[in-house]
């Protein structure tokens, strides 16, 4: 059994400890960090971990700890994971894993090199109903893929400044964005061929709202929509040559719907065990017990190429920061 380490005690963090928890004798929750000693204690006496620690390095430096699960805010996502790396941790990383394409890869090589395992917390991959619906696309179900639209919008306090600022990897396409582009790589699985936008800066710098069009190979396209501050339901629709796909909630994916032109039209419902966290925790899990240093369901590839996306949208609207090439 994995001894899992958590780092950060904020929002994502409590749910990601609460699914351990629930998951029983799956996995154990050795030890928590927080950068407040107090905050630390707490979250620790929650969700009965054995040691809490008031320093990440005191946490990376805990011999007992096999994994650690990142929850840091986004701009200190590289070097927390640098720092795990660099003391023999396994990471799980909240997305974004990091600000930019470059990082990413940099982090992939200082892994490799290590021999560990590294994985960008894209929950959504290891949902198994998407794992199902990439096998009715494959199938051909619904014929050959020709447009794909996702959505995601959401309010949030303006007091909470990591969502906006720019060095702190804020504005929409970063923070809910990811998962639309996210789940158009899914399907299409290509670099798009060029892209058009129209976005709305807010008054820290970043995007509050955009849409983007996306041109891929084959006369193929995608839409995508991401704000911050309005709500819009996160509802996706895979249209194909004999049939399309809807999802009303394609973030928490429990339910699709399955139409096909001039014929039937089924449902899958697929509830989540607990609230969706499992499937990546156990993903991560099987790679290190079977030694495996990425992940097929979500690979080093998919992260990196999602990244590049977000890069070169967000370079298109001027603003500044290390691009791959």
């Amino acid at each position: 059994m994995l001894k899992w380490g958590i780092m950060a005690t904020g929002a994502i963090a409590n749910q990601f400890a609460e699914t351990l928890l629930q998951m029983g004798d799956e996995v154990v929750l050795t030890a928590v960090a927080s950068r407040n000693e107090e905050n630390a204690k707490k979250f620790a006496e929650k969700f009965h971990a054995a040691k809490w620690y008031a320093s990440y390095e005191e946490l990376c430096k805990d011999n007992e700890v096999n994994v650690i699960y990142i929850a840091t805010p986004n701009s200190m996502h590289y070097e927390n994971c640098v720092q795990c790396l660099n003391h023999g941790k396994h990471v799980l990383c909240e997305k974004p894993l990091t600000l930019n394409a470059k990082d990413a890869r940099s982090l992939y090589q200082i892994a490799k090199e290590k021999k560990l395992f590294i994985m960008e917390a894209f929950w959504i991959k290891h949902l198994p109903l998407h794992k199902k619906m990439l096998e009715i696309v494959a199938r051909g179900e619904i014929g050959e893929v020709k447009h794909i639209r996702a959505d995601y919008g959401f309010m949030t306090s303006k007091s909470k400044k990591r969502k906006f600022e720019l060095s702190l990897g804020g504005g929409a396409i970063m923070d809910v964005g990811i998962y639309n582009i996210g789940f158009v790589w899914m399907v299409m699985k290509e670099k798009p061929k060029s892209f058009e936008s129209k976005v709305t800066m807010n008054e820290y710098g970043t995007d509050e709202f955009s849409t983007v069009i996306f041109q891929f190979p084959g006369d193929k396209t995608a839409t995508i929509t991401t704000c911050i501050g309005m709500e819009i339901p996160t509802e996706s629709v895979i249209y194909g040559t004999k049939g399309s796909i809807h999802f009303p909630n394609y973030h928490r994916a429990e339910k699709m719907y399955i139409k096909q032109y001039g014929g039937k039209s089924y449902e899958i419902d697929m509830p989540f065990e607990i609230n969706g966290f499992e499937y990546q925790i156990r993903e991560t899990n099987r790679c290190i017990l079977e030694g495996r240093l990425e992940s097929e369901v979500l690979t080093n590839r998919d992260s990196l190429e999602v990244l590049n996306i977000m890069d070169r949208i967000r370079s298109s609207w001027g603003l500044k920061f290390s691009v791959d090439e």
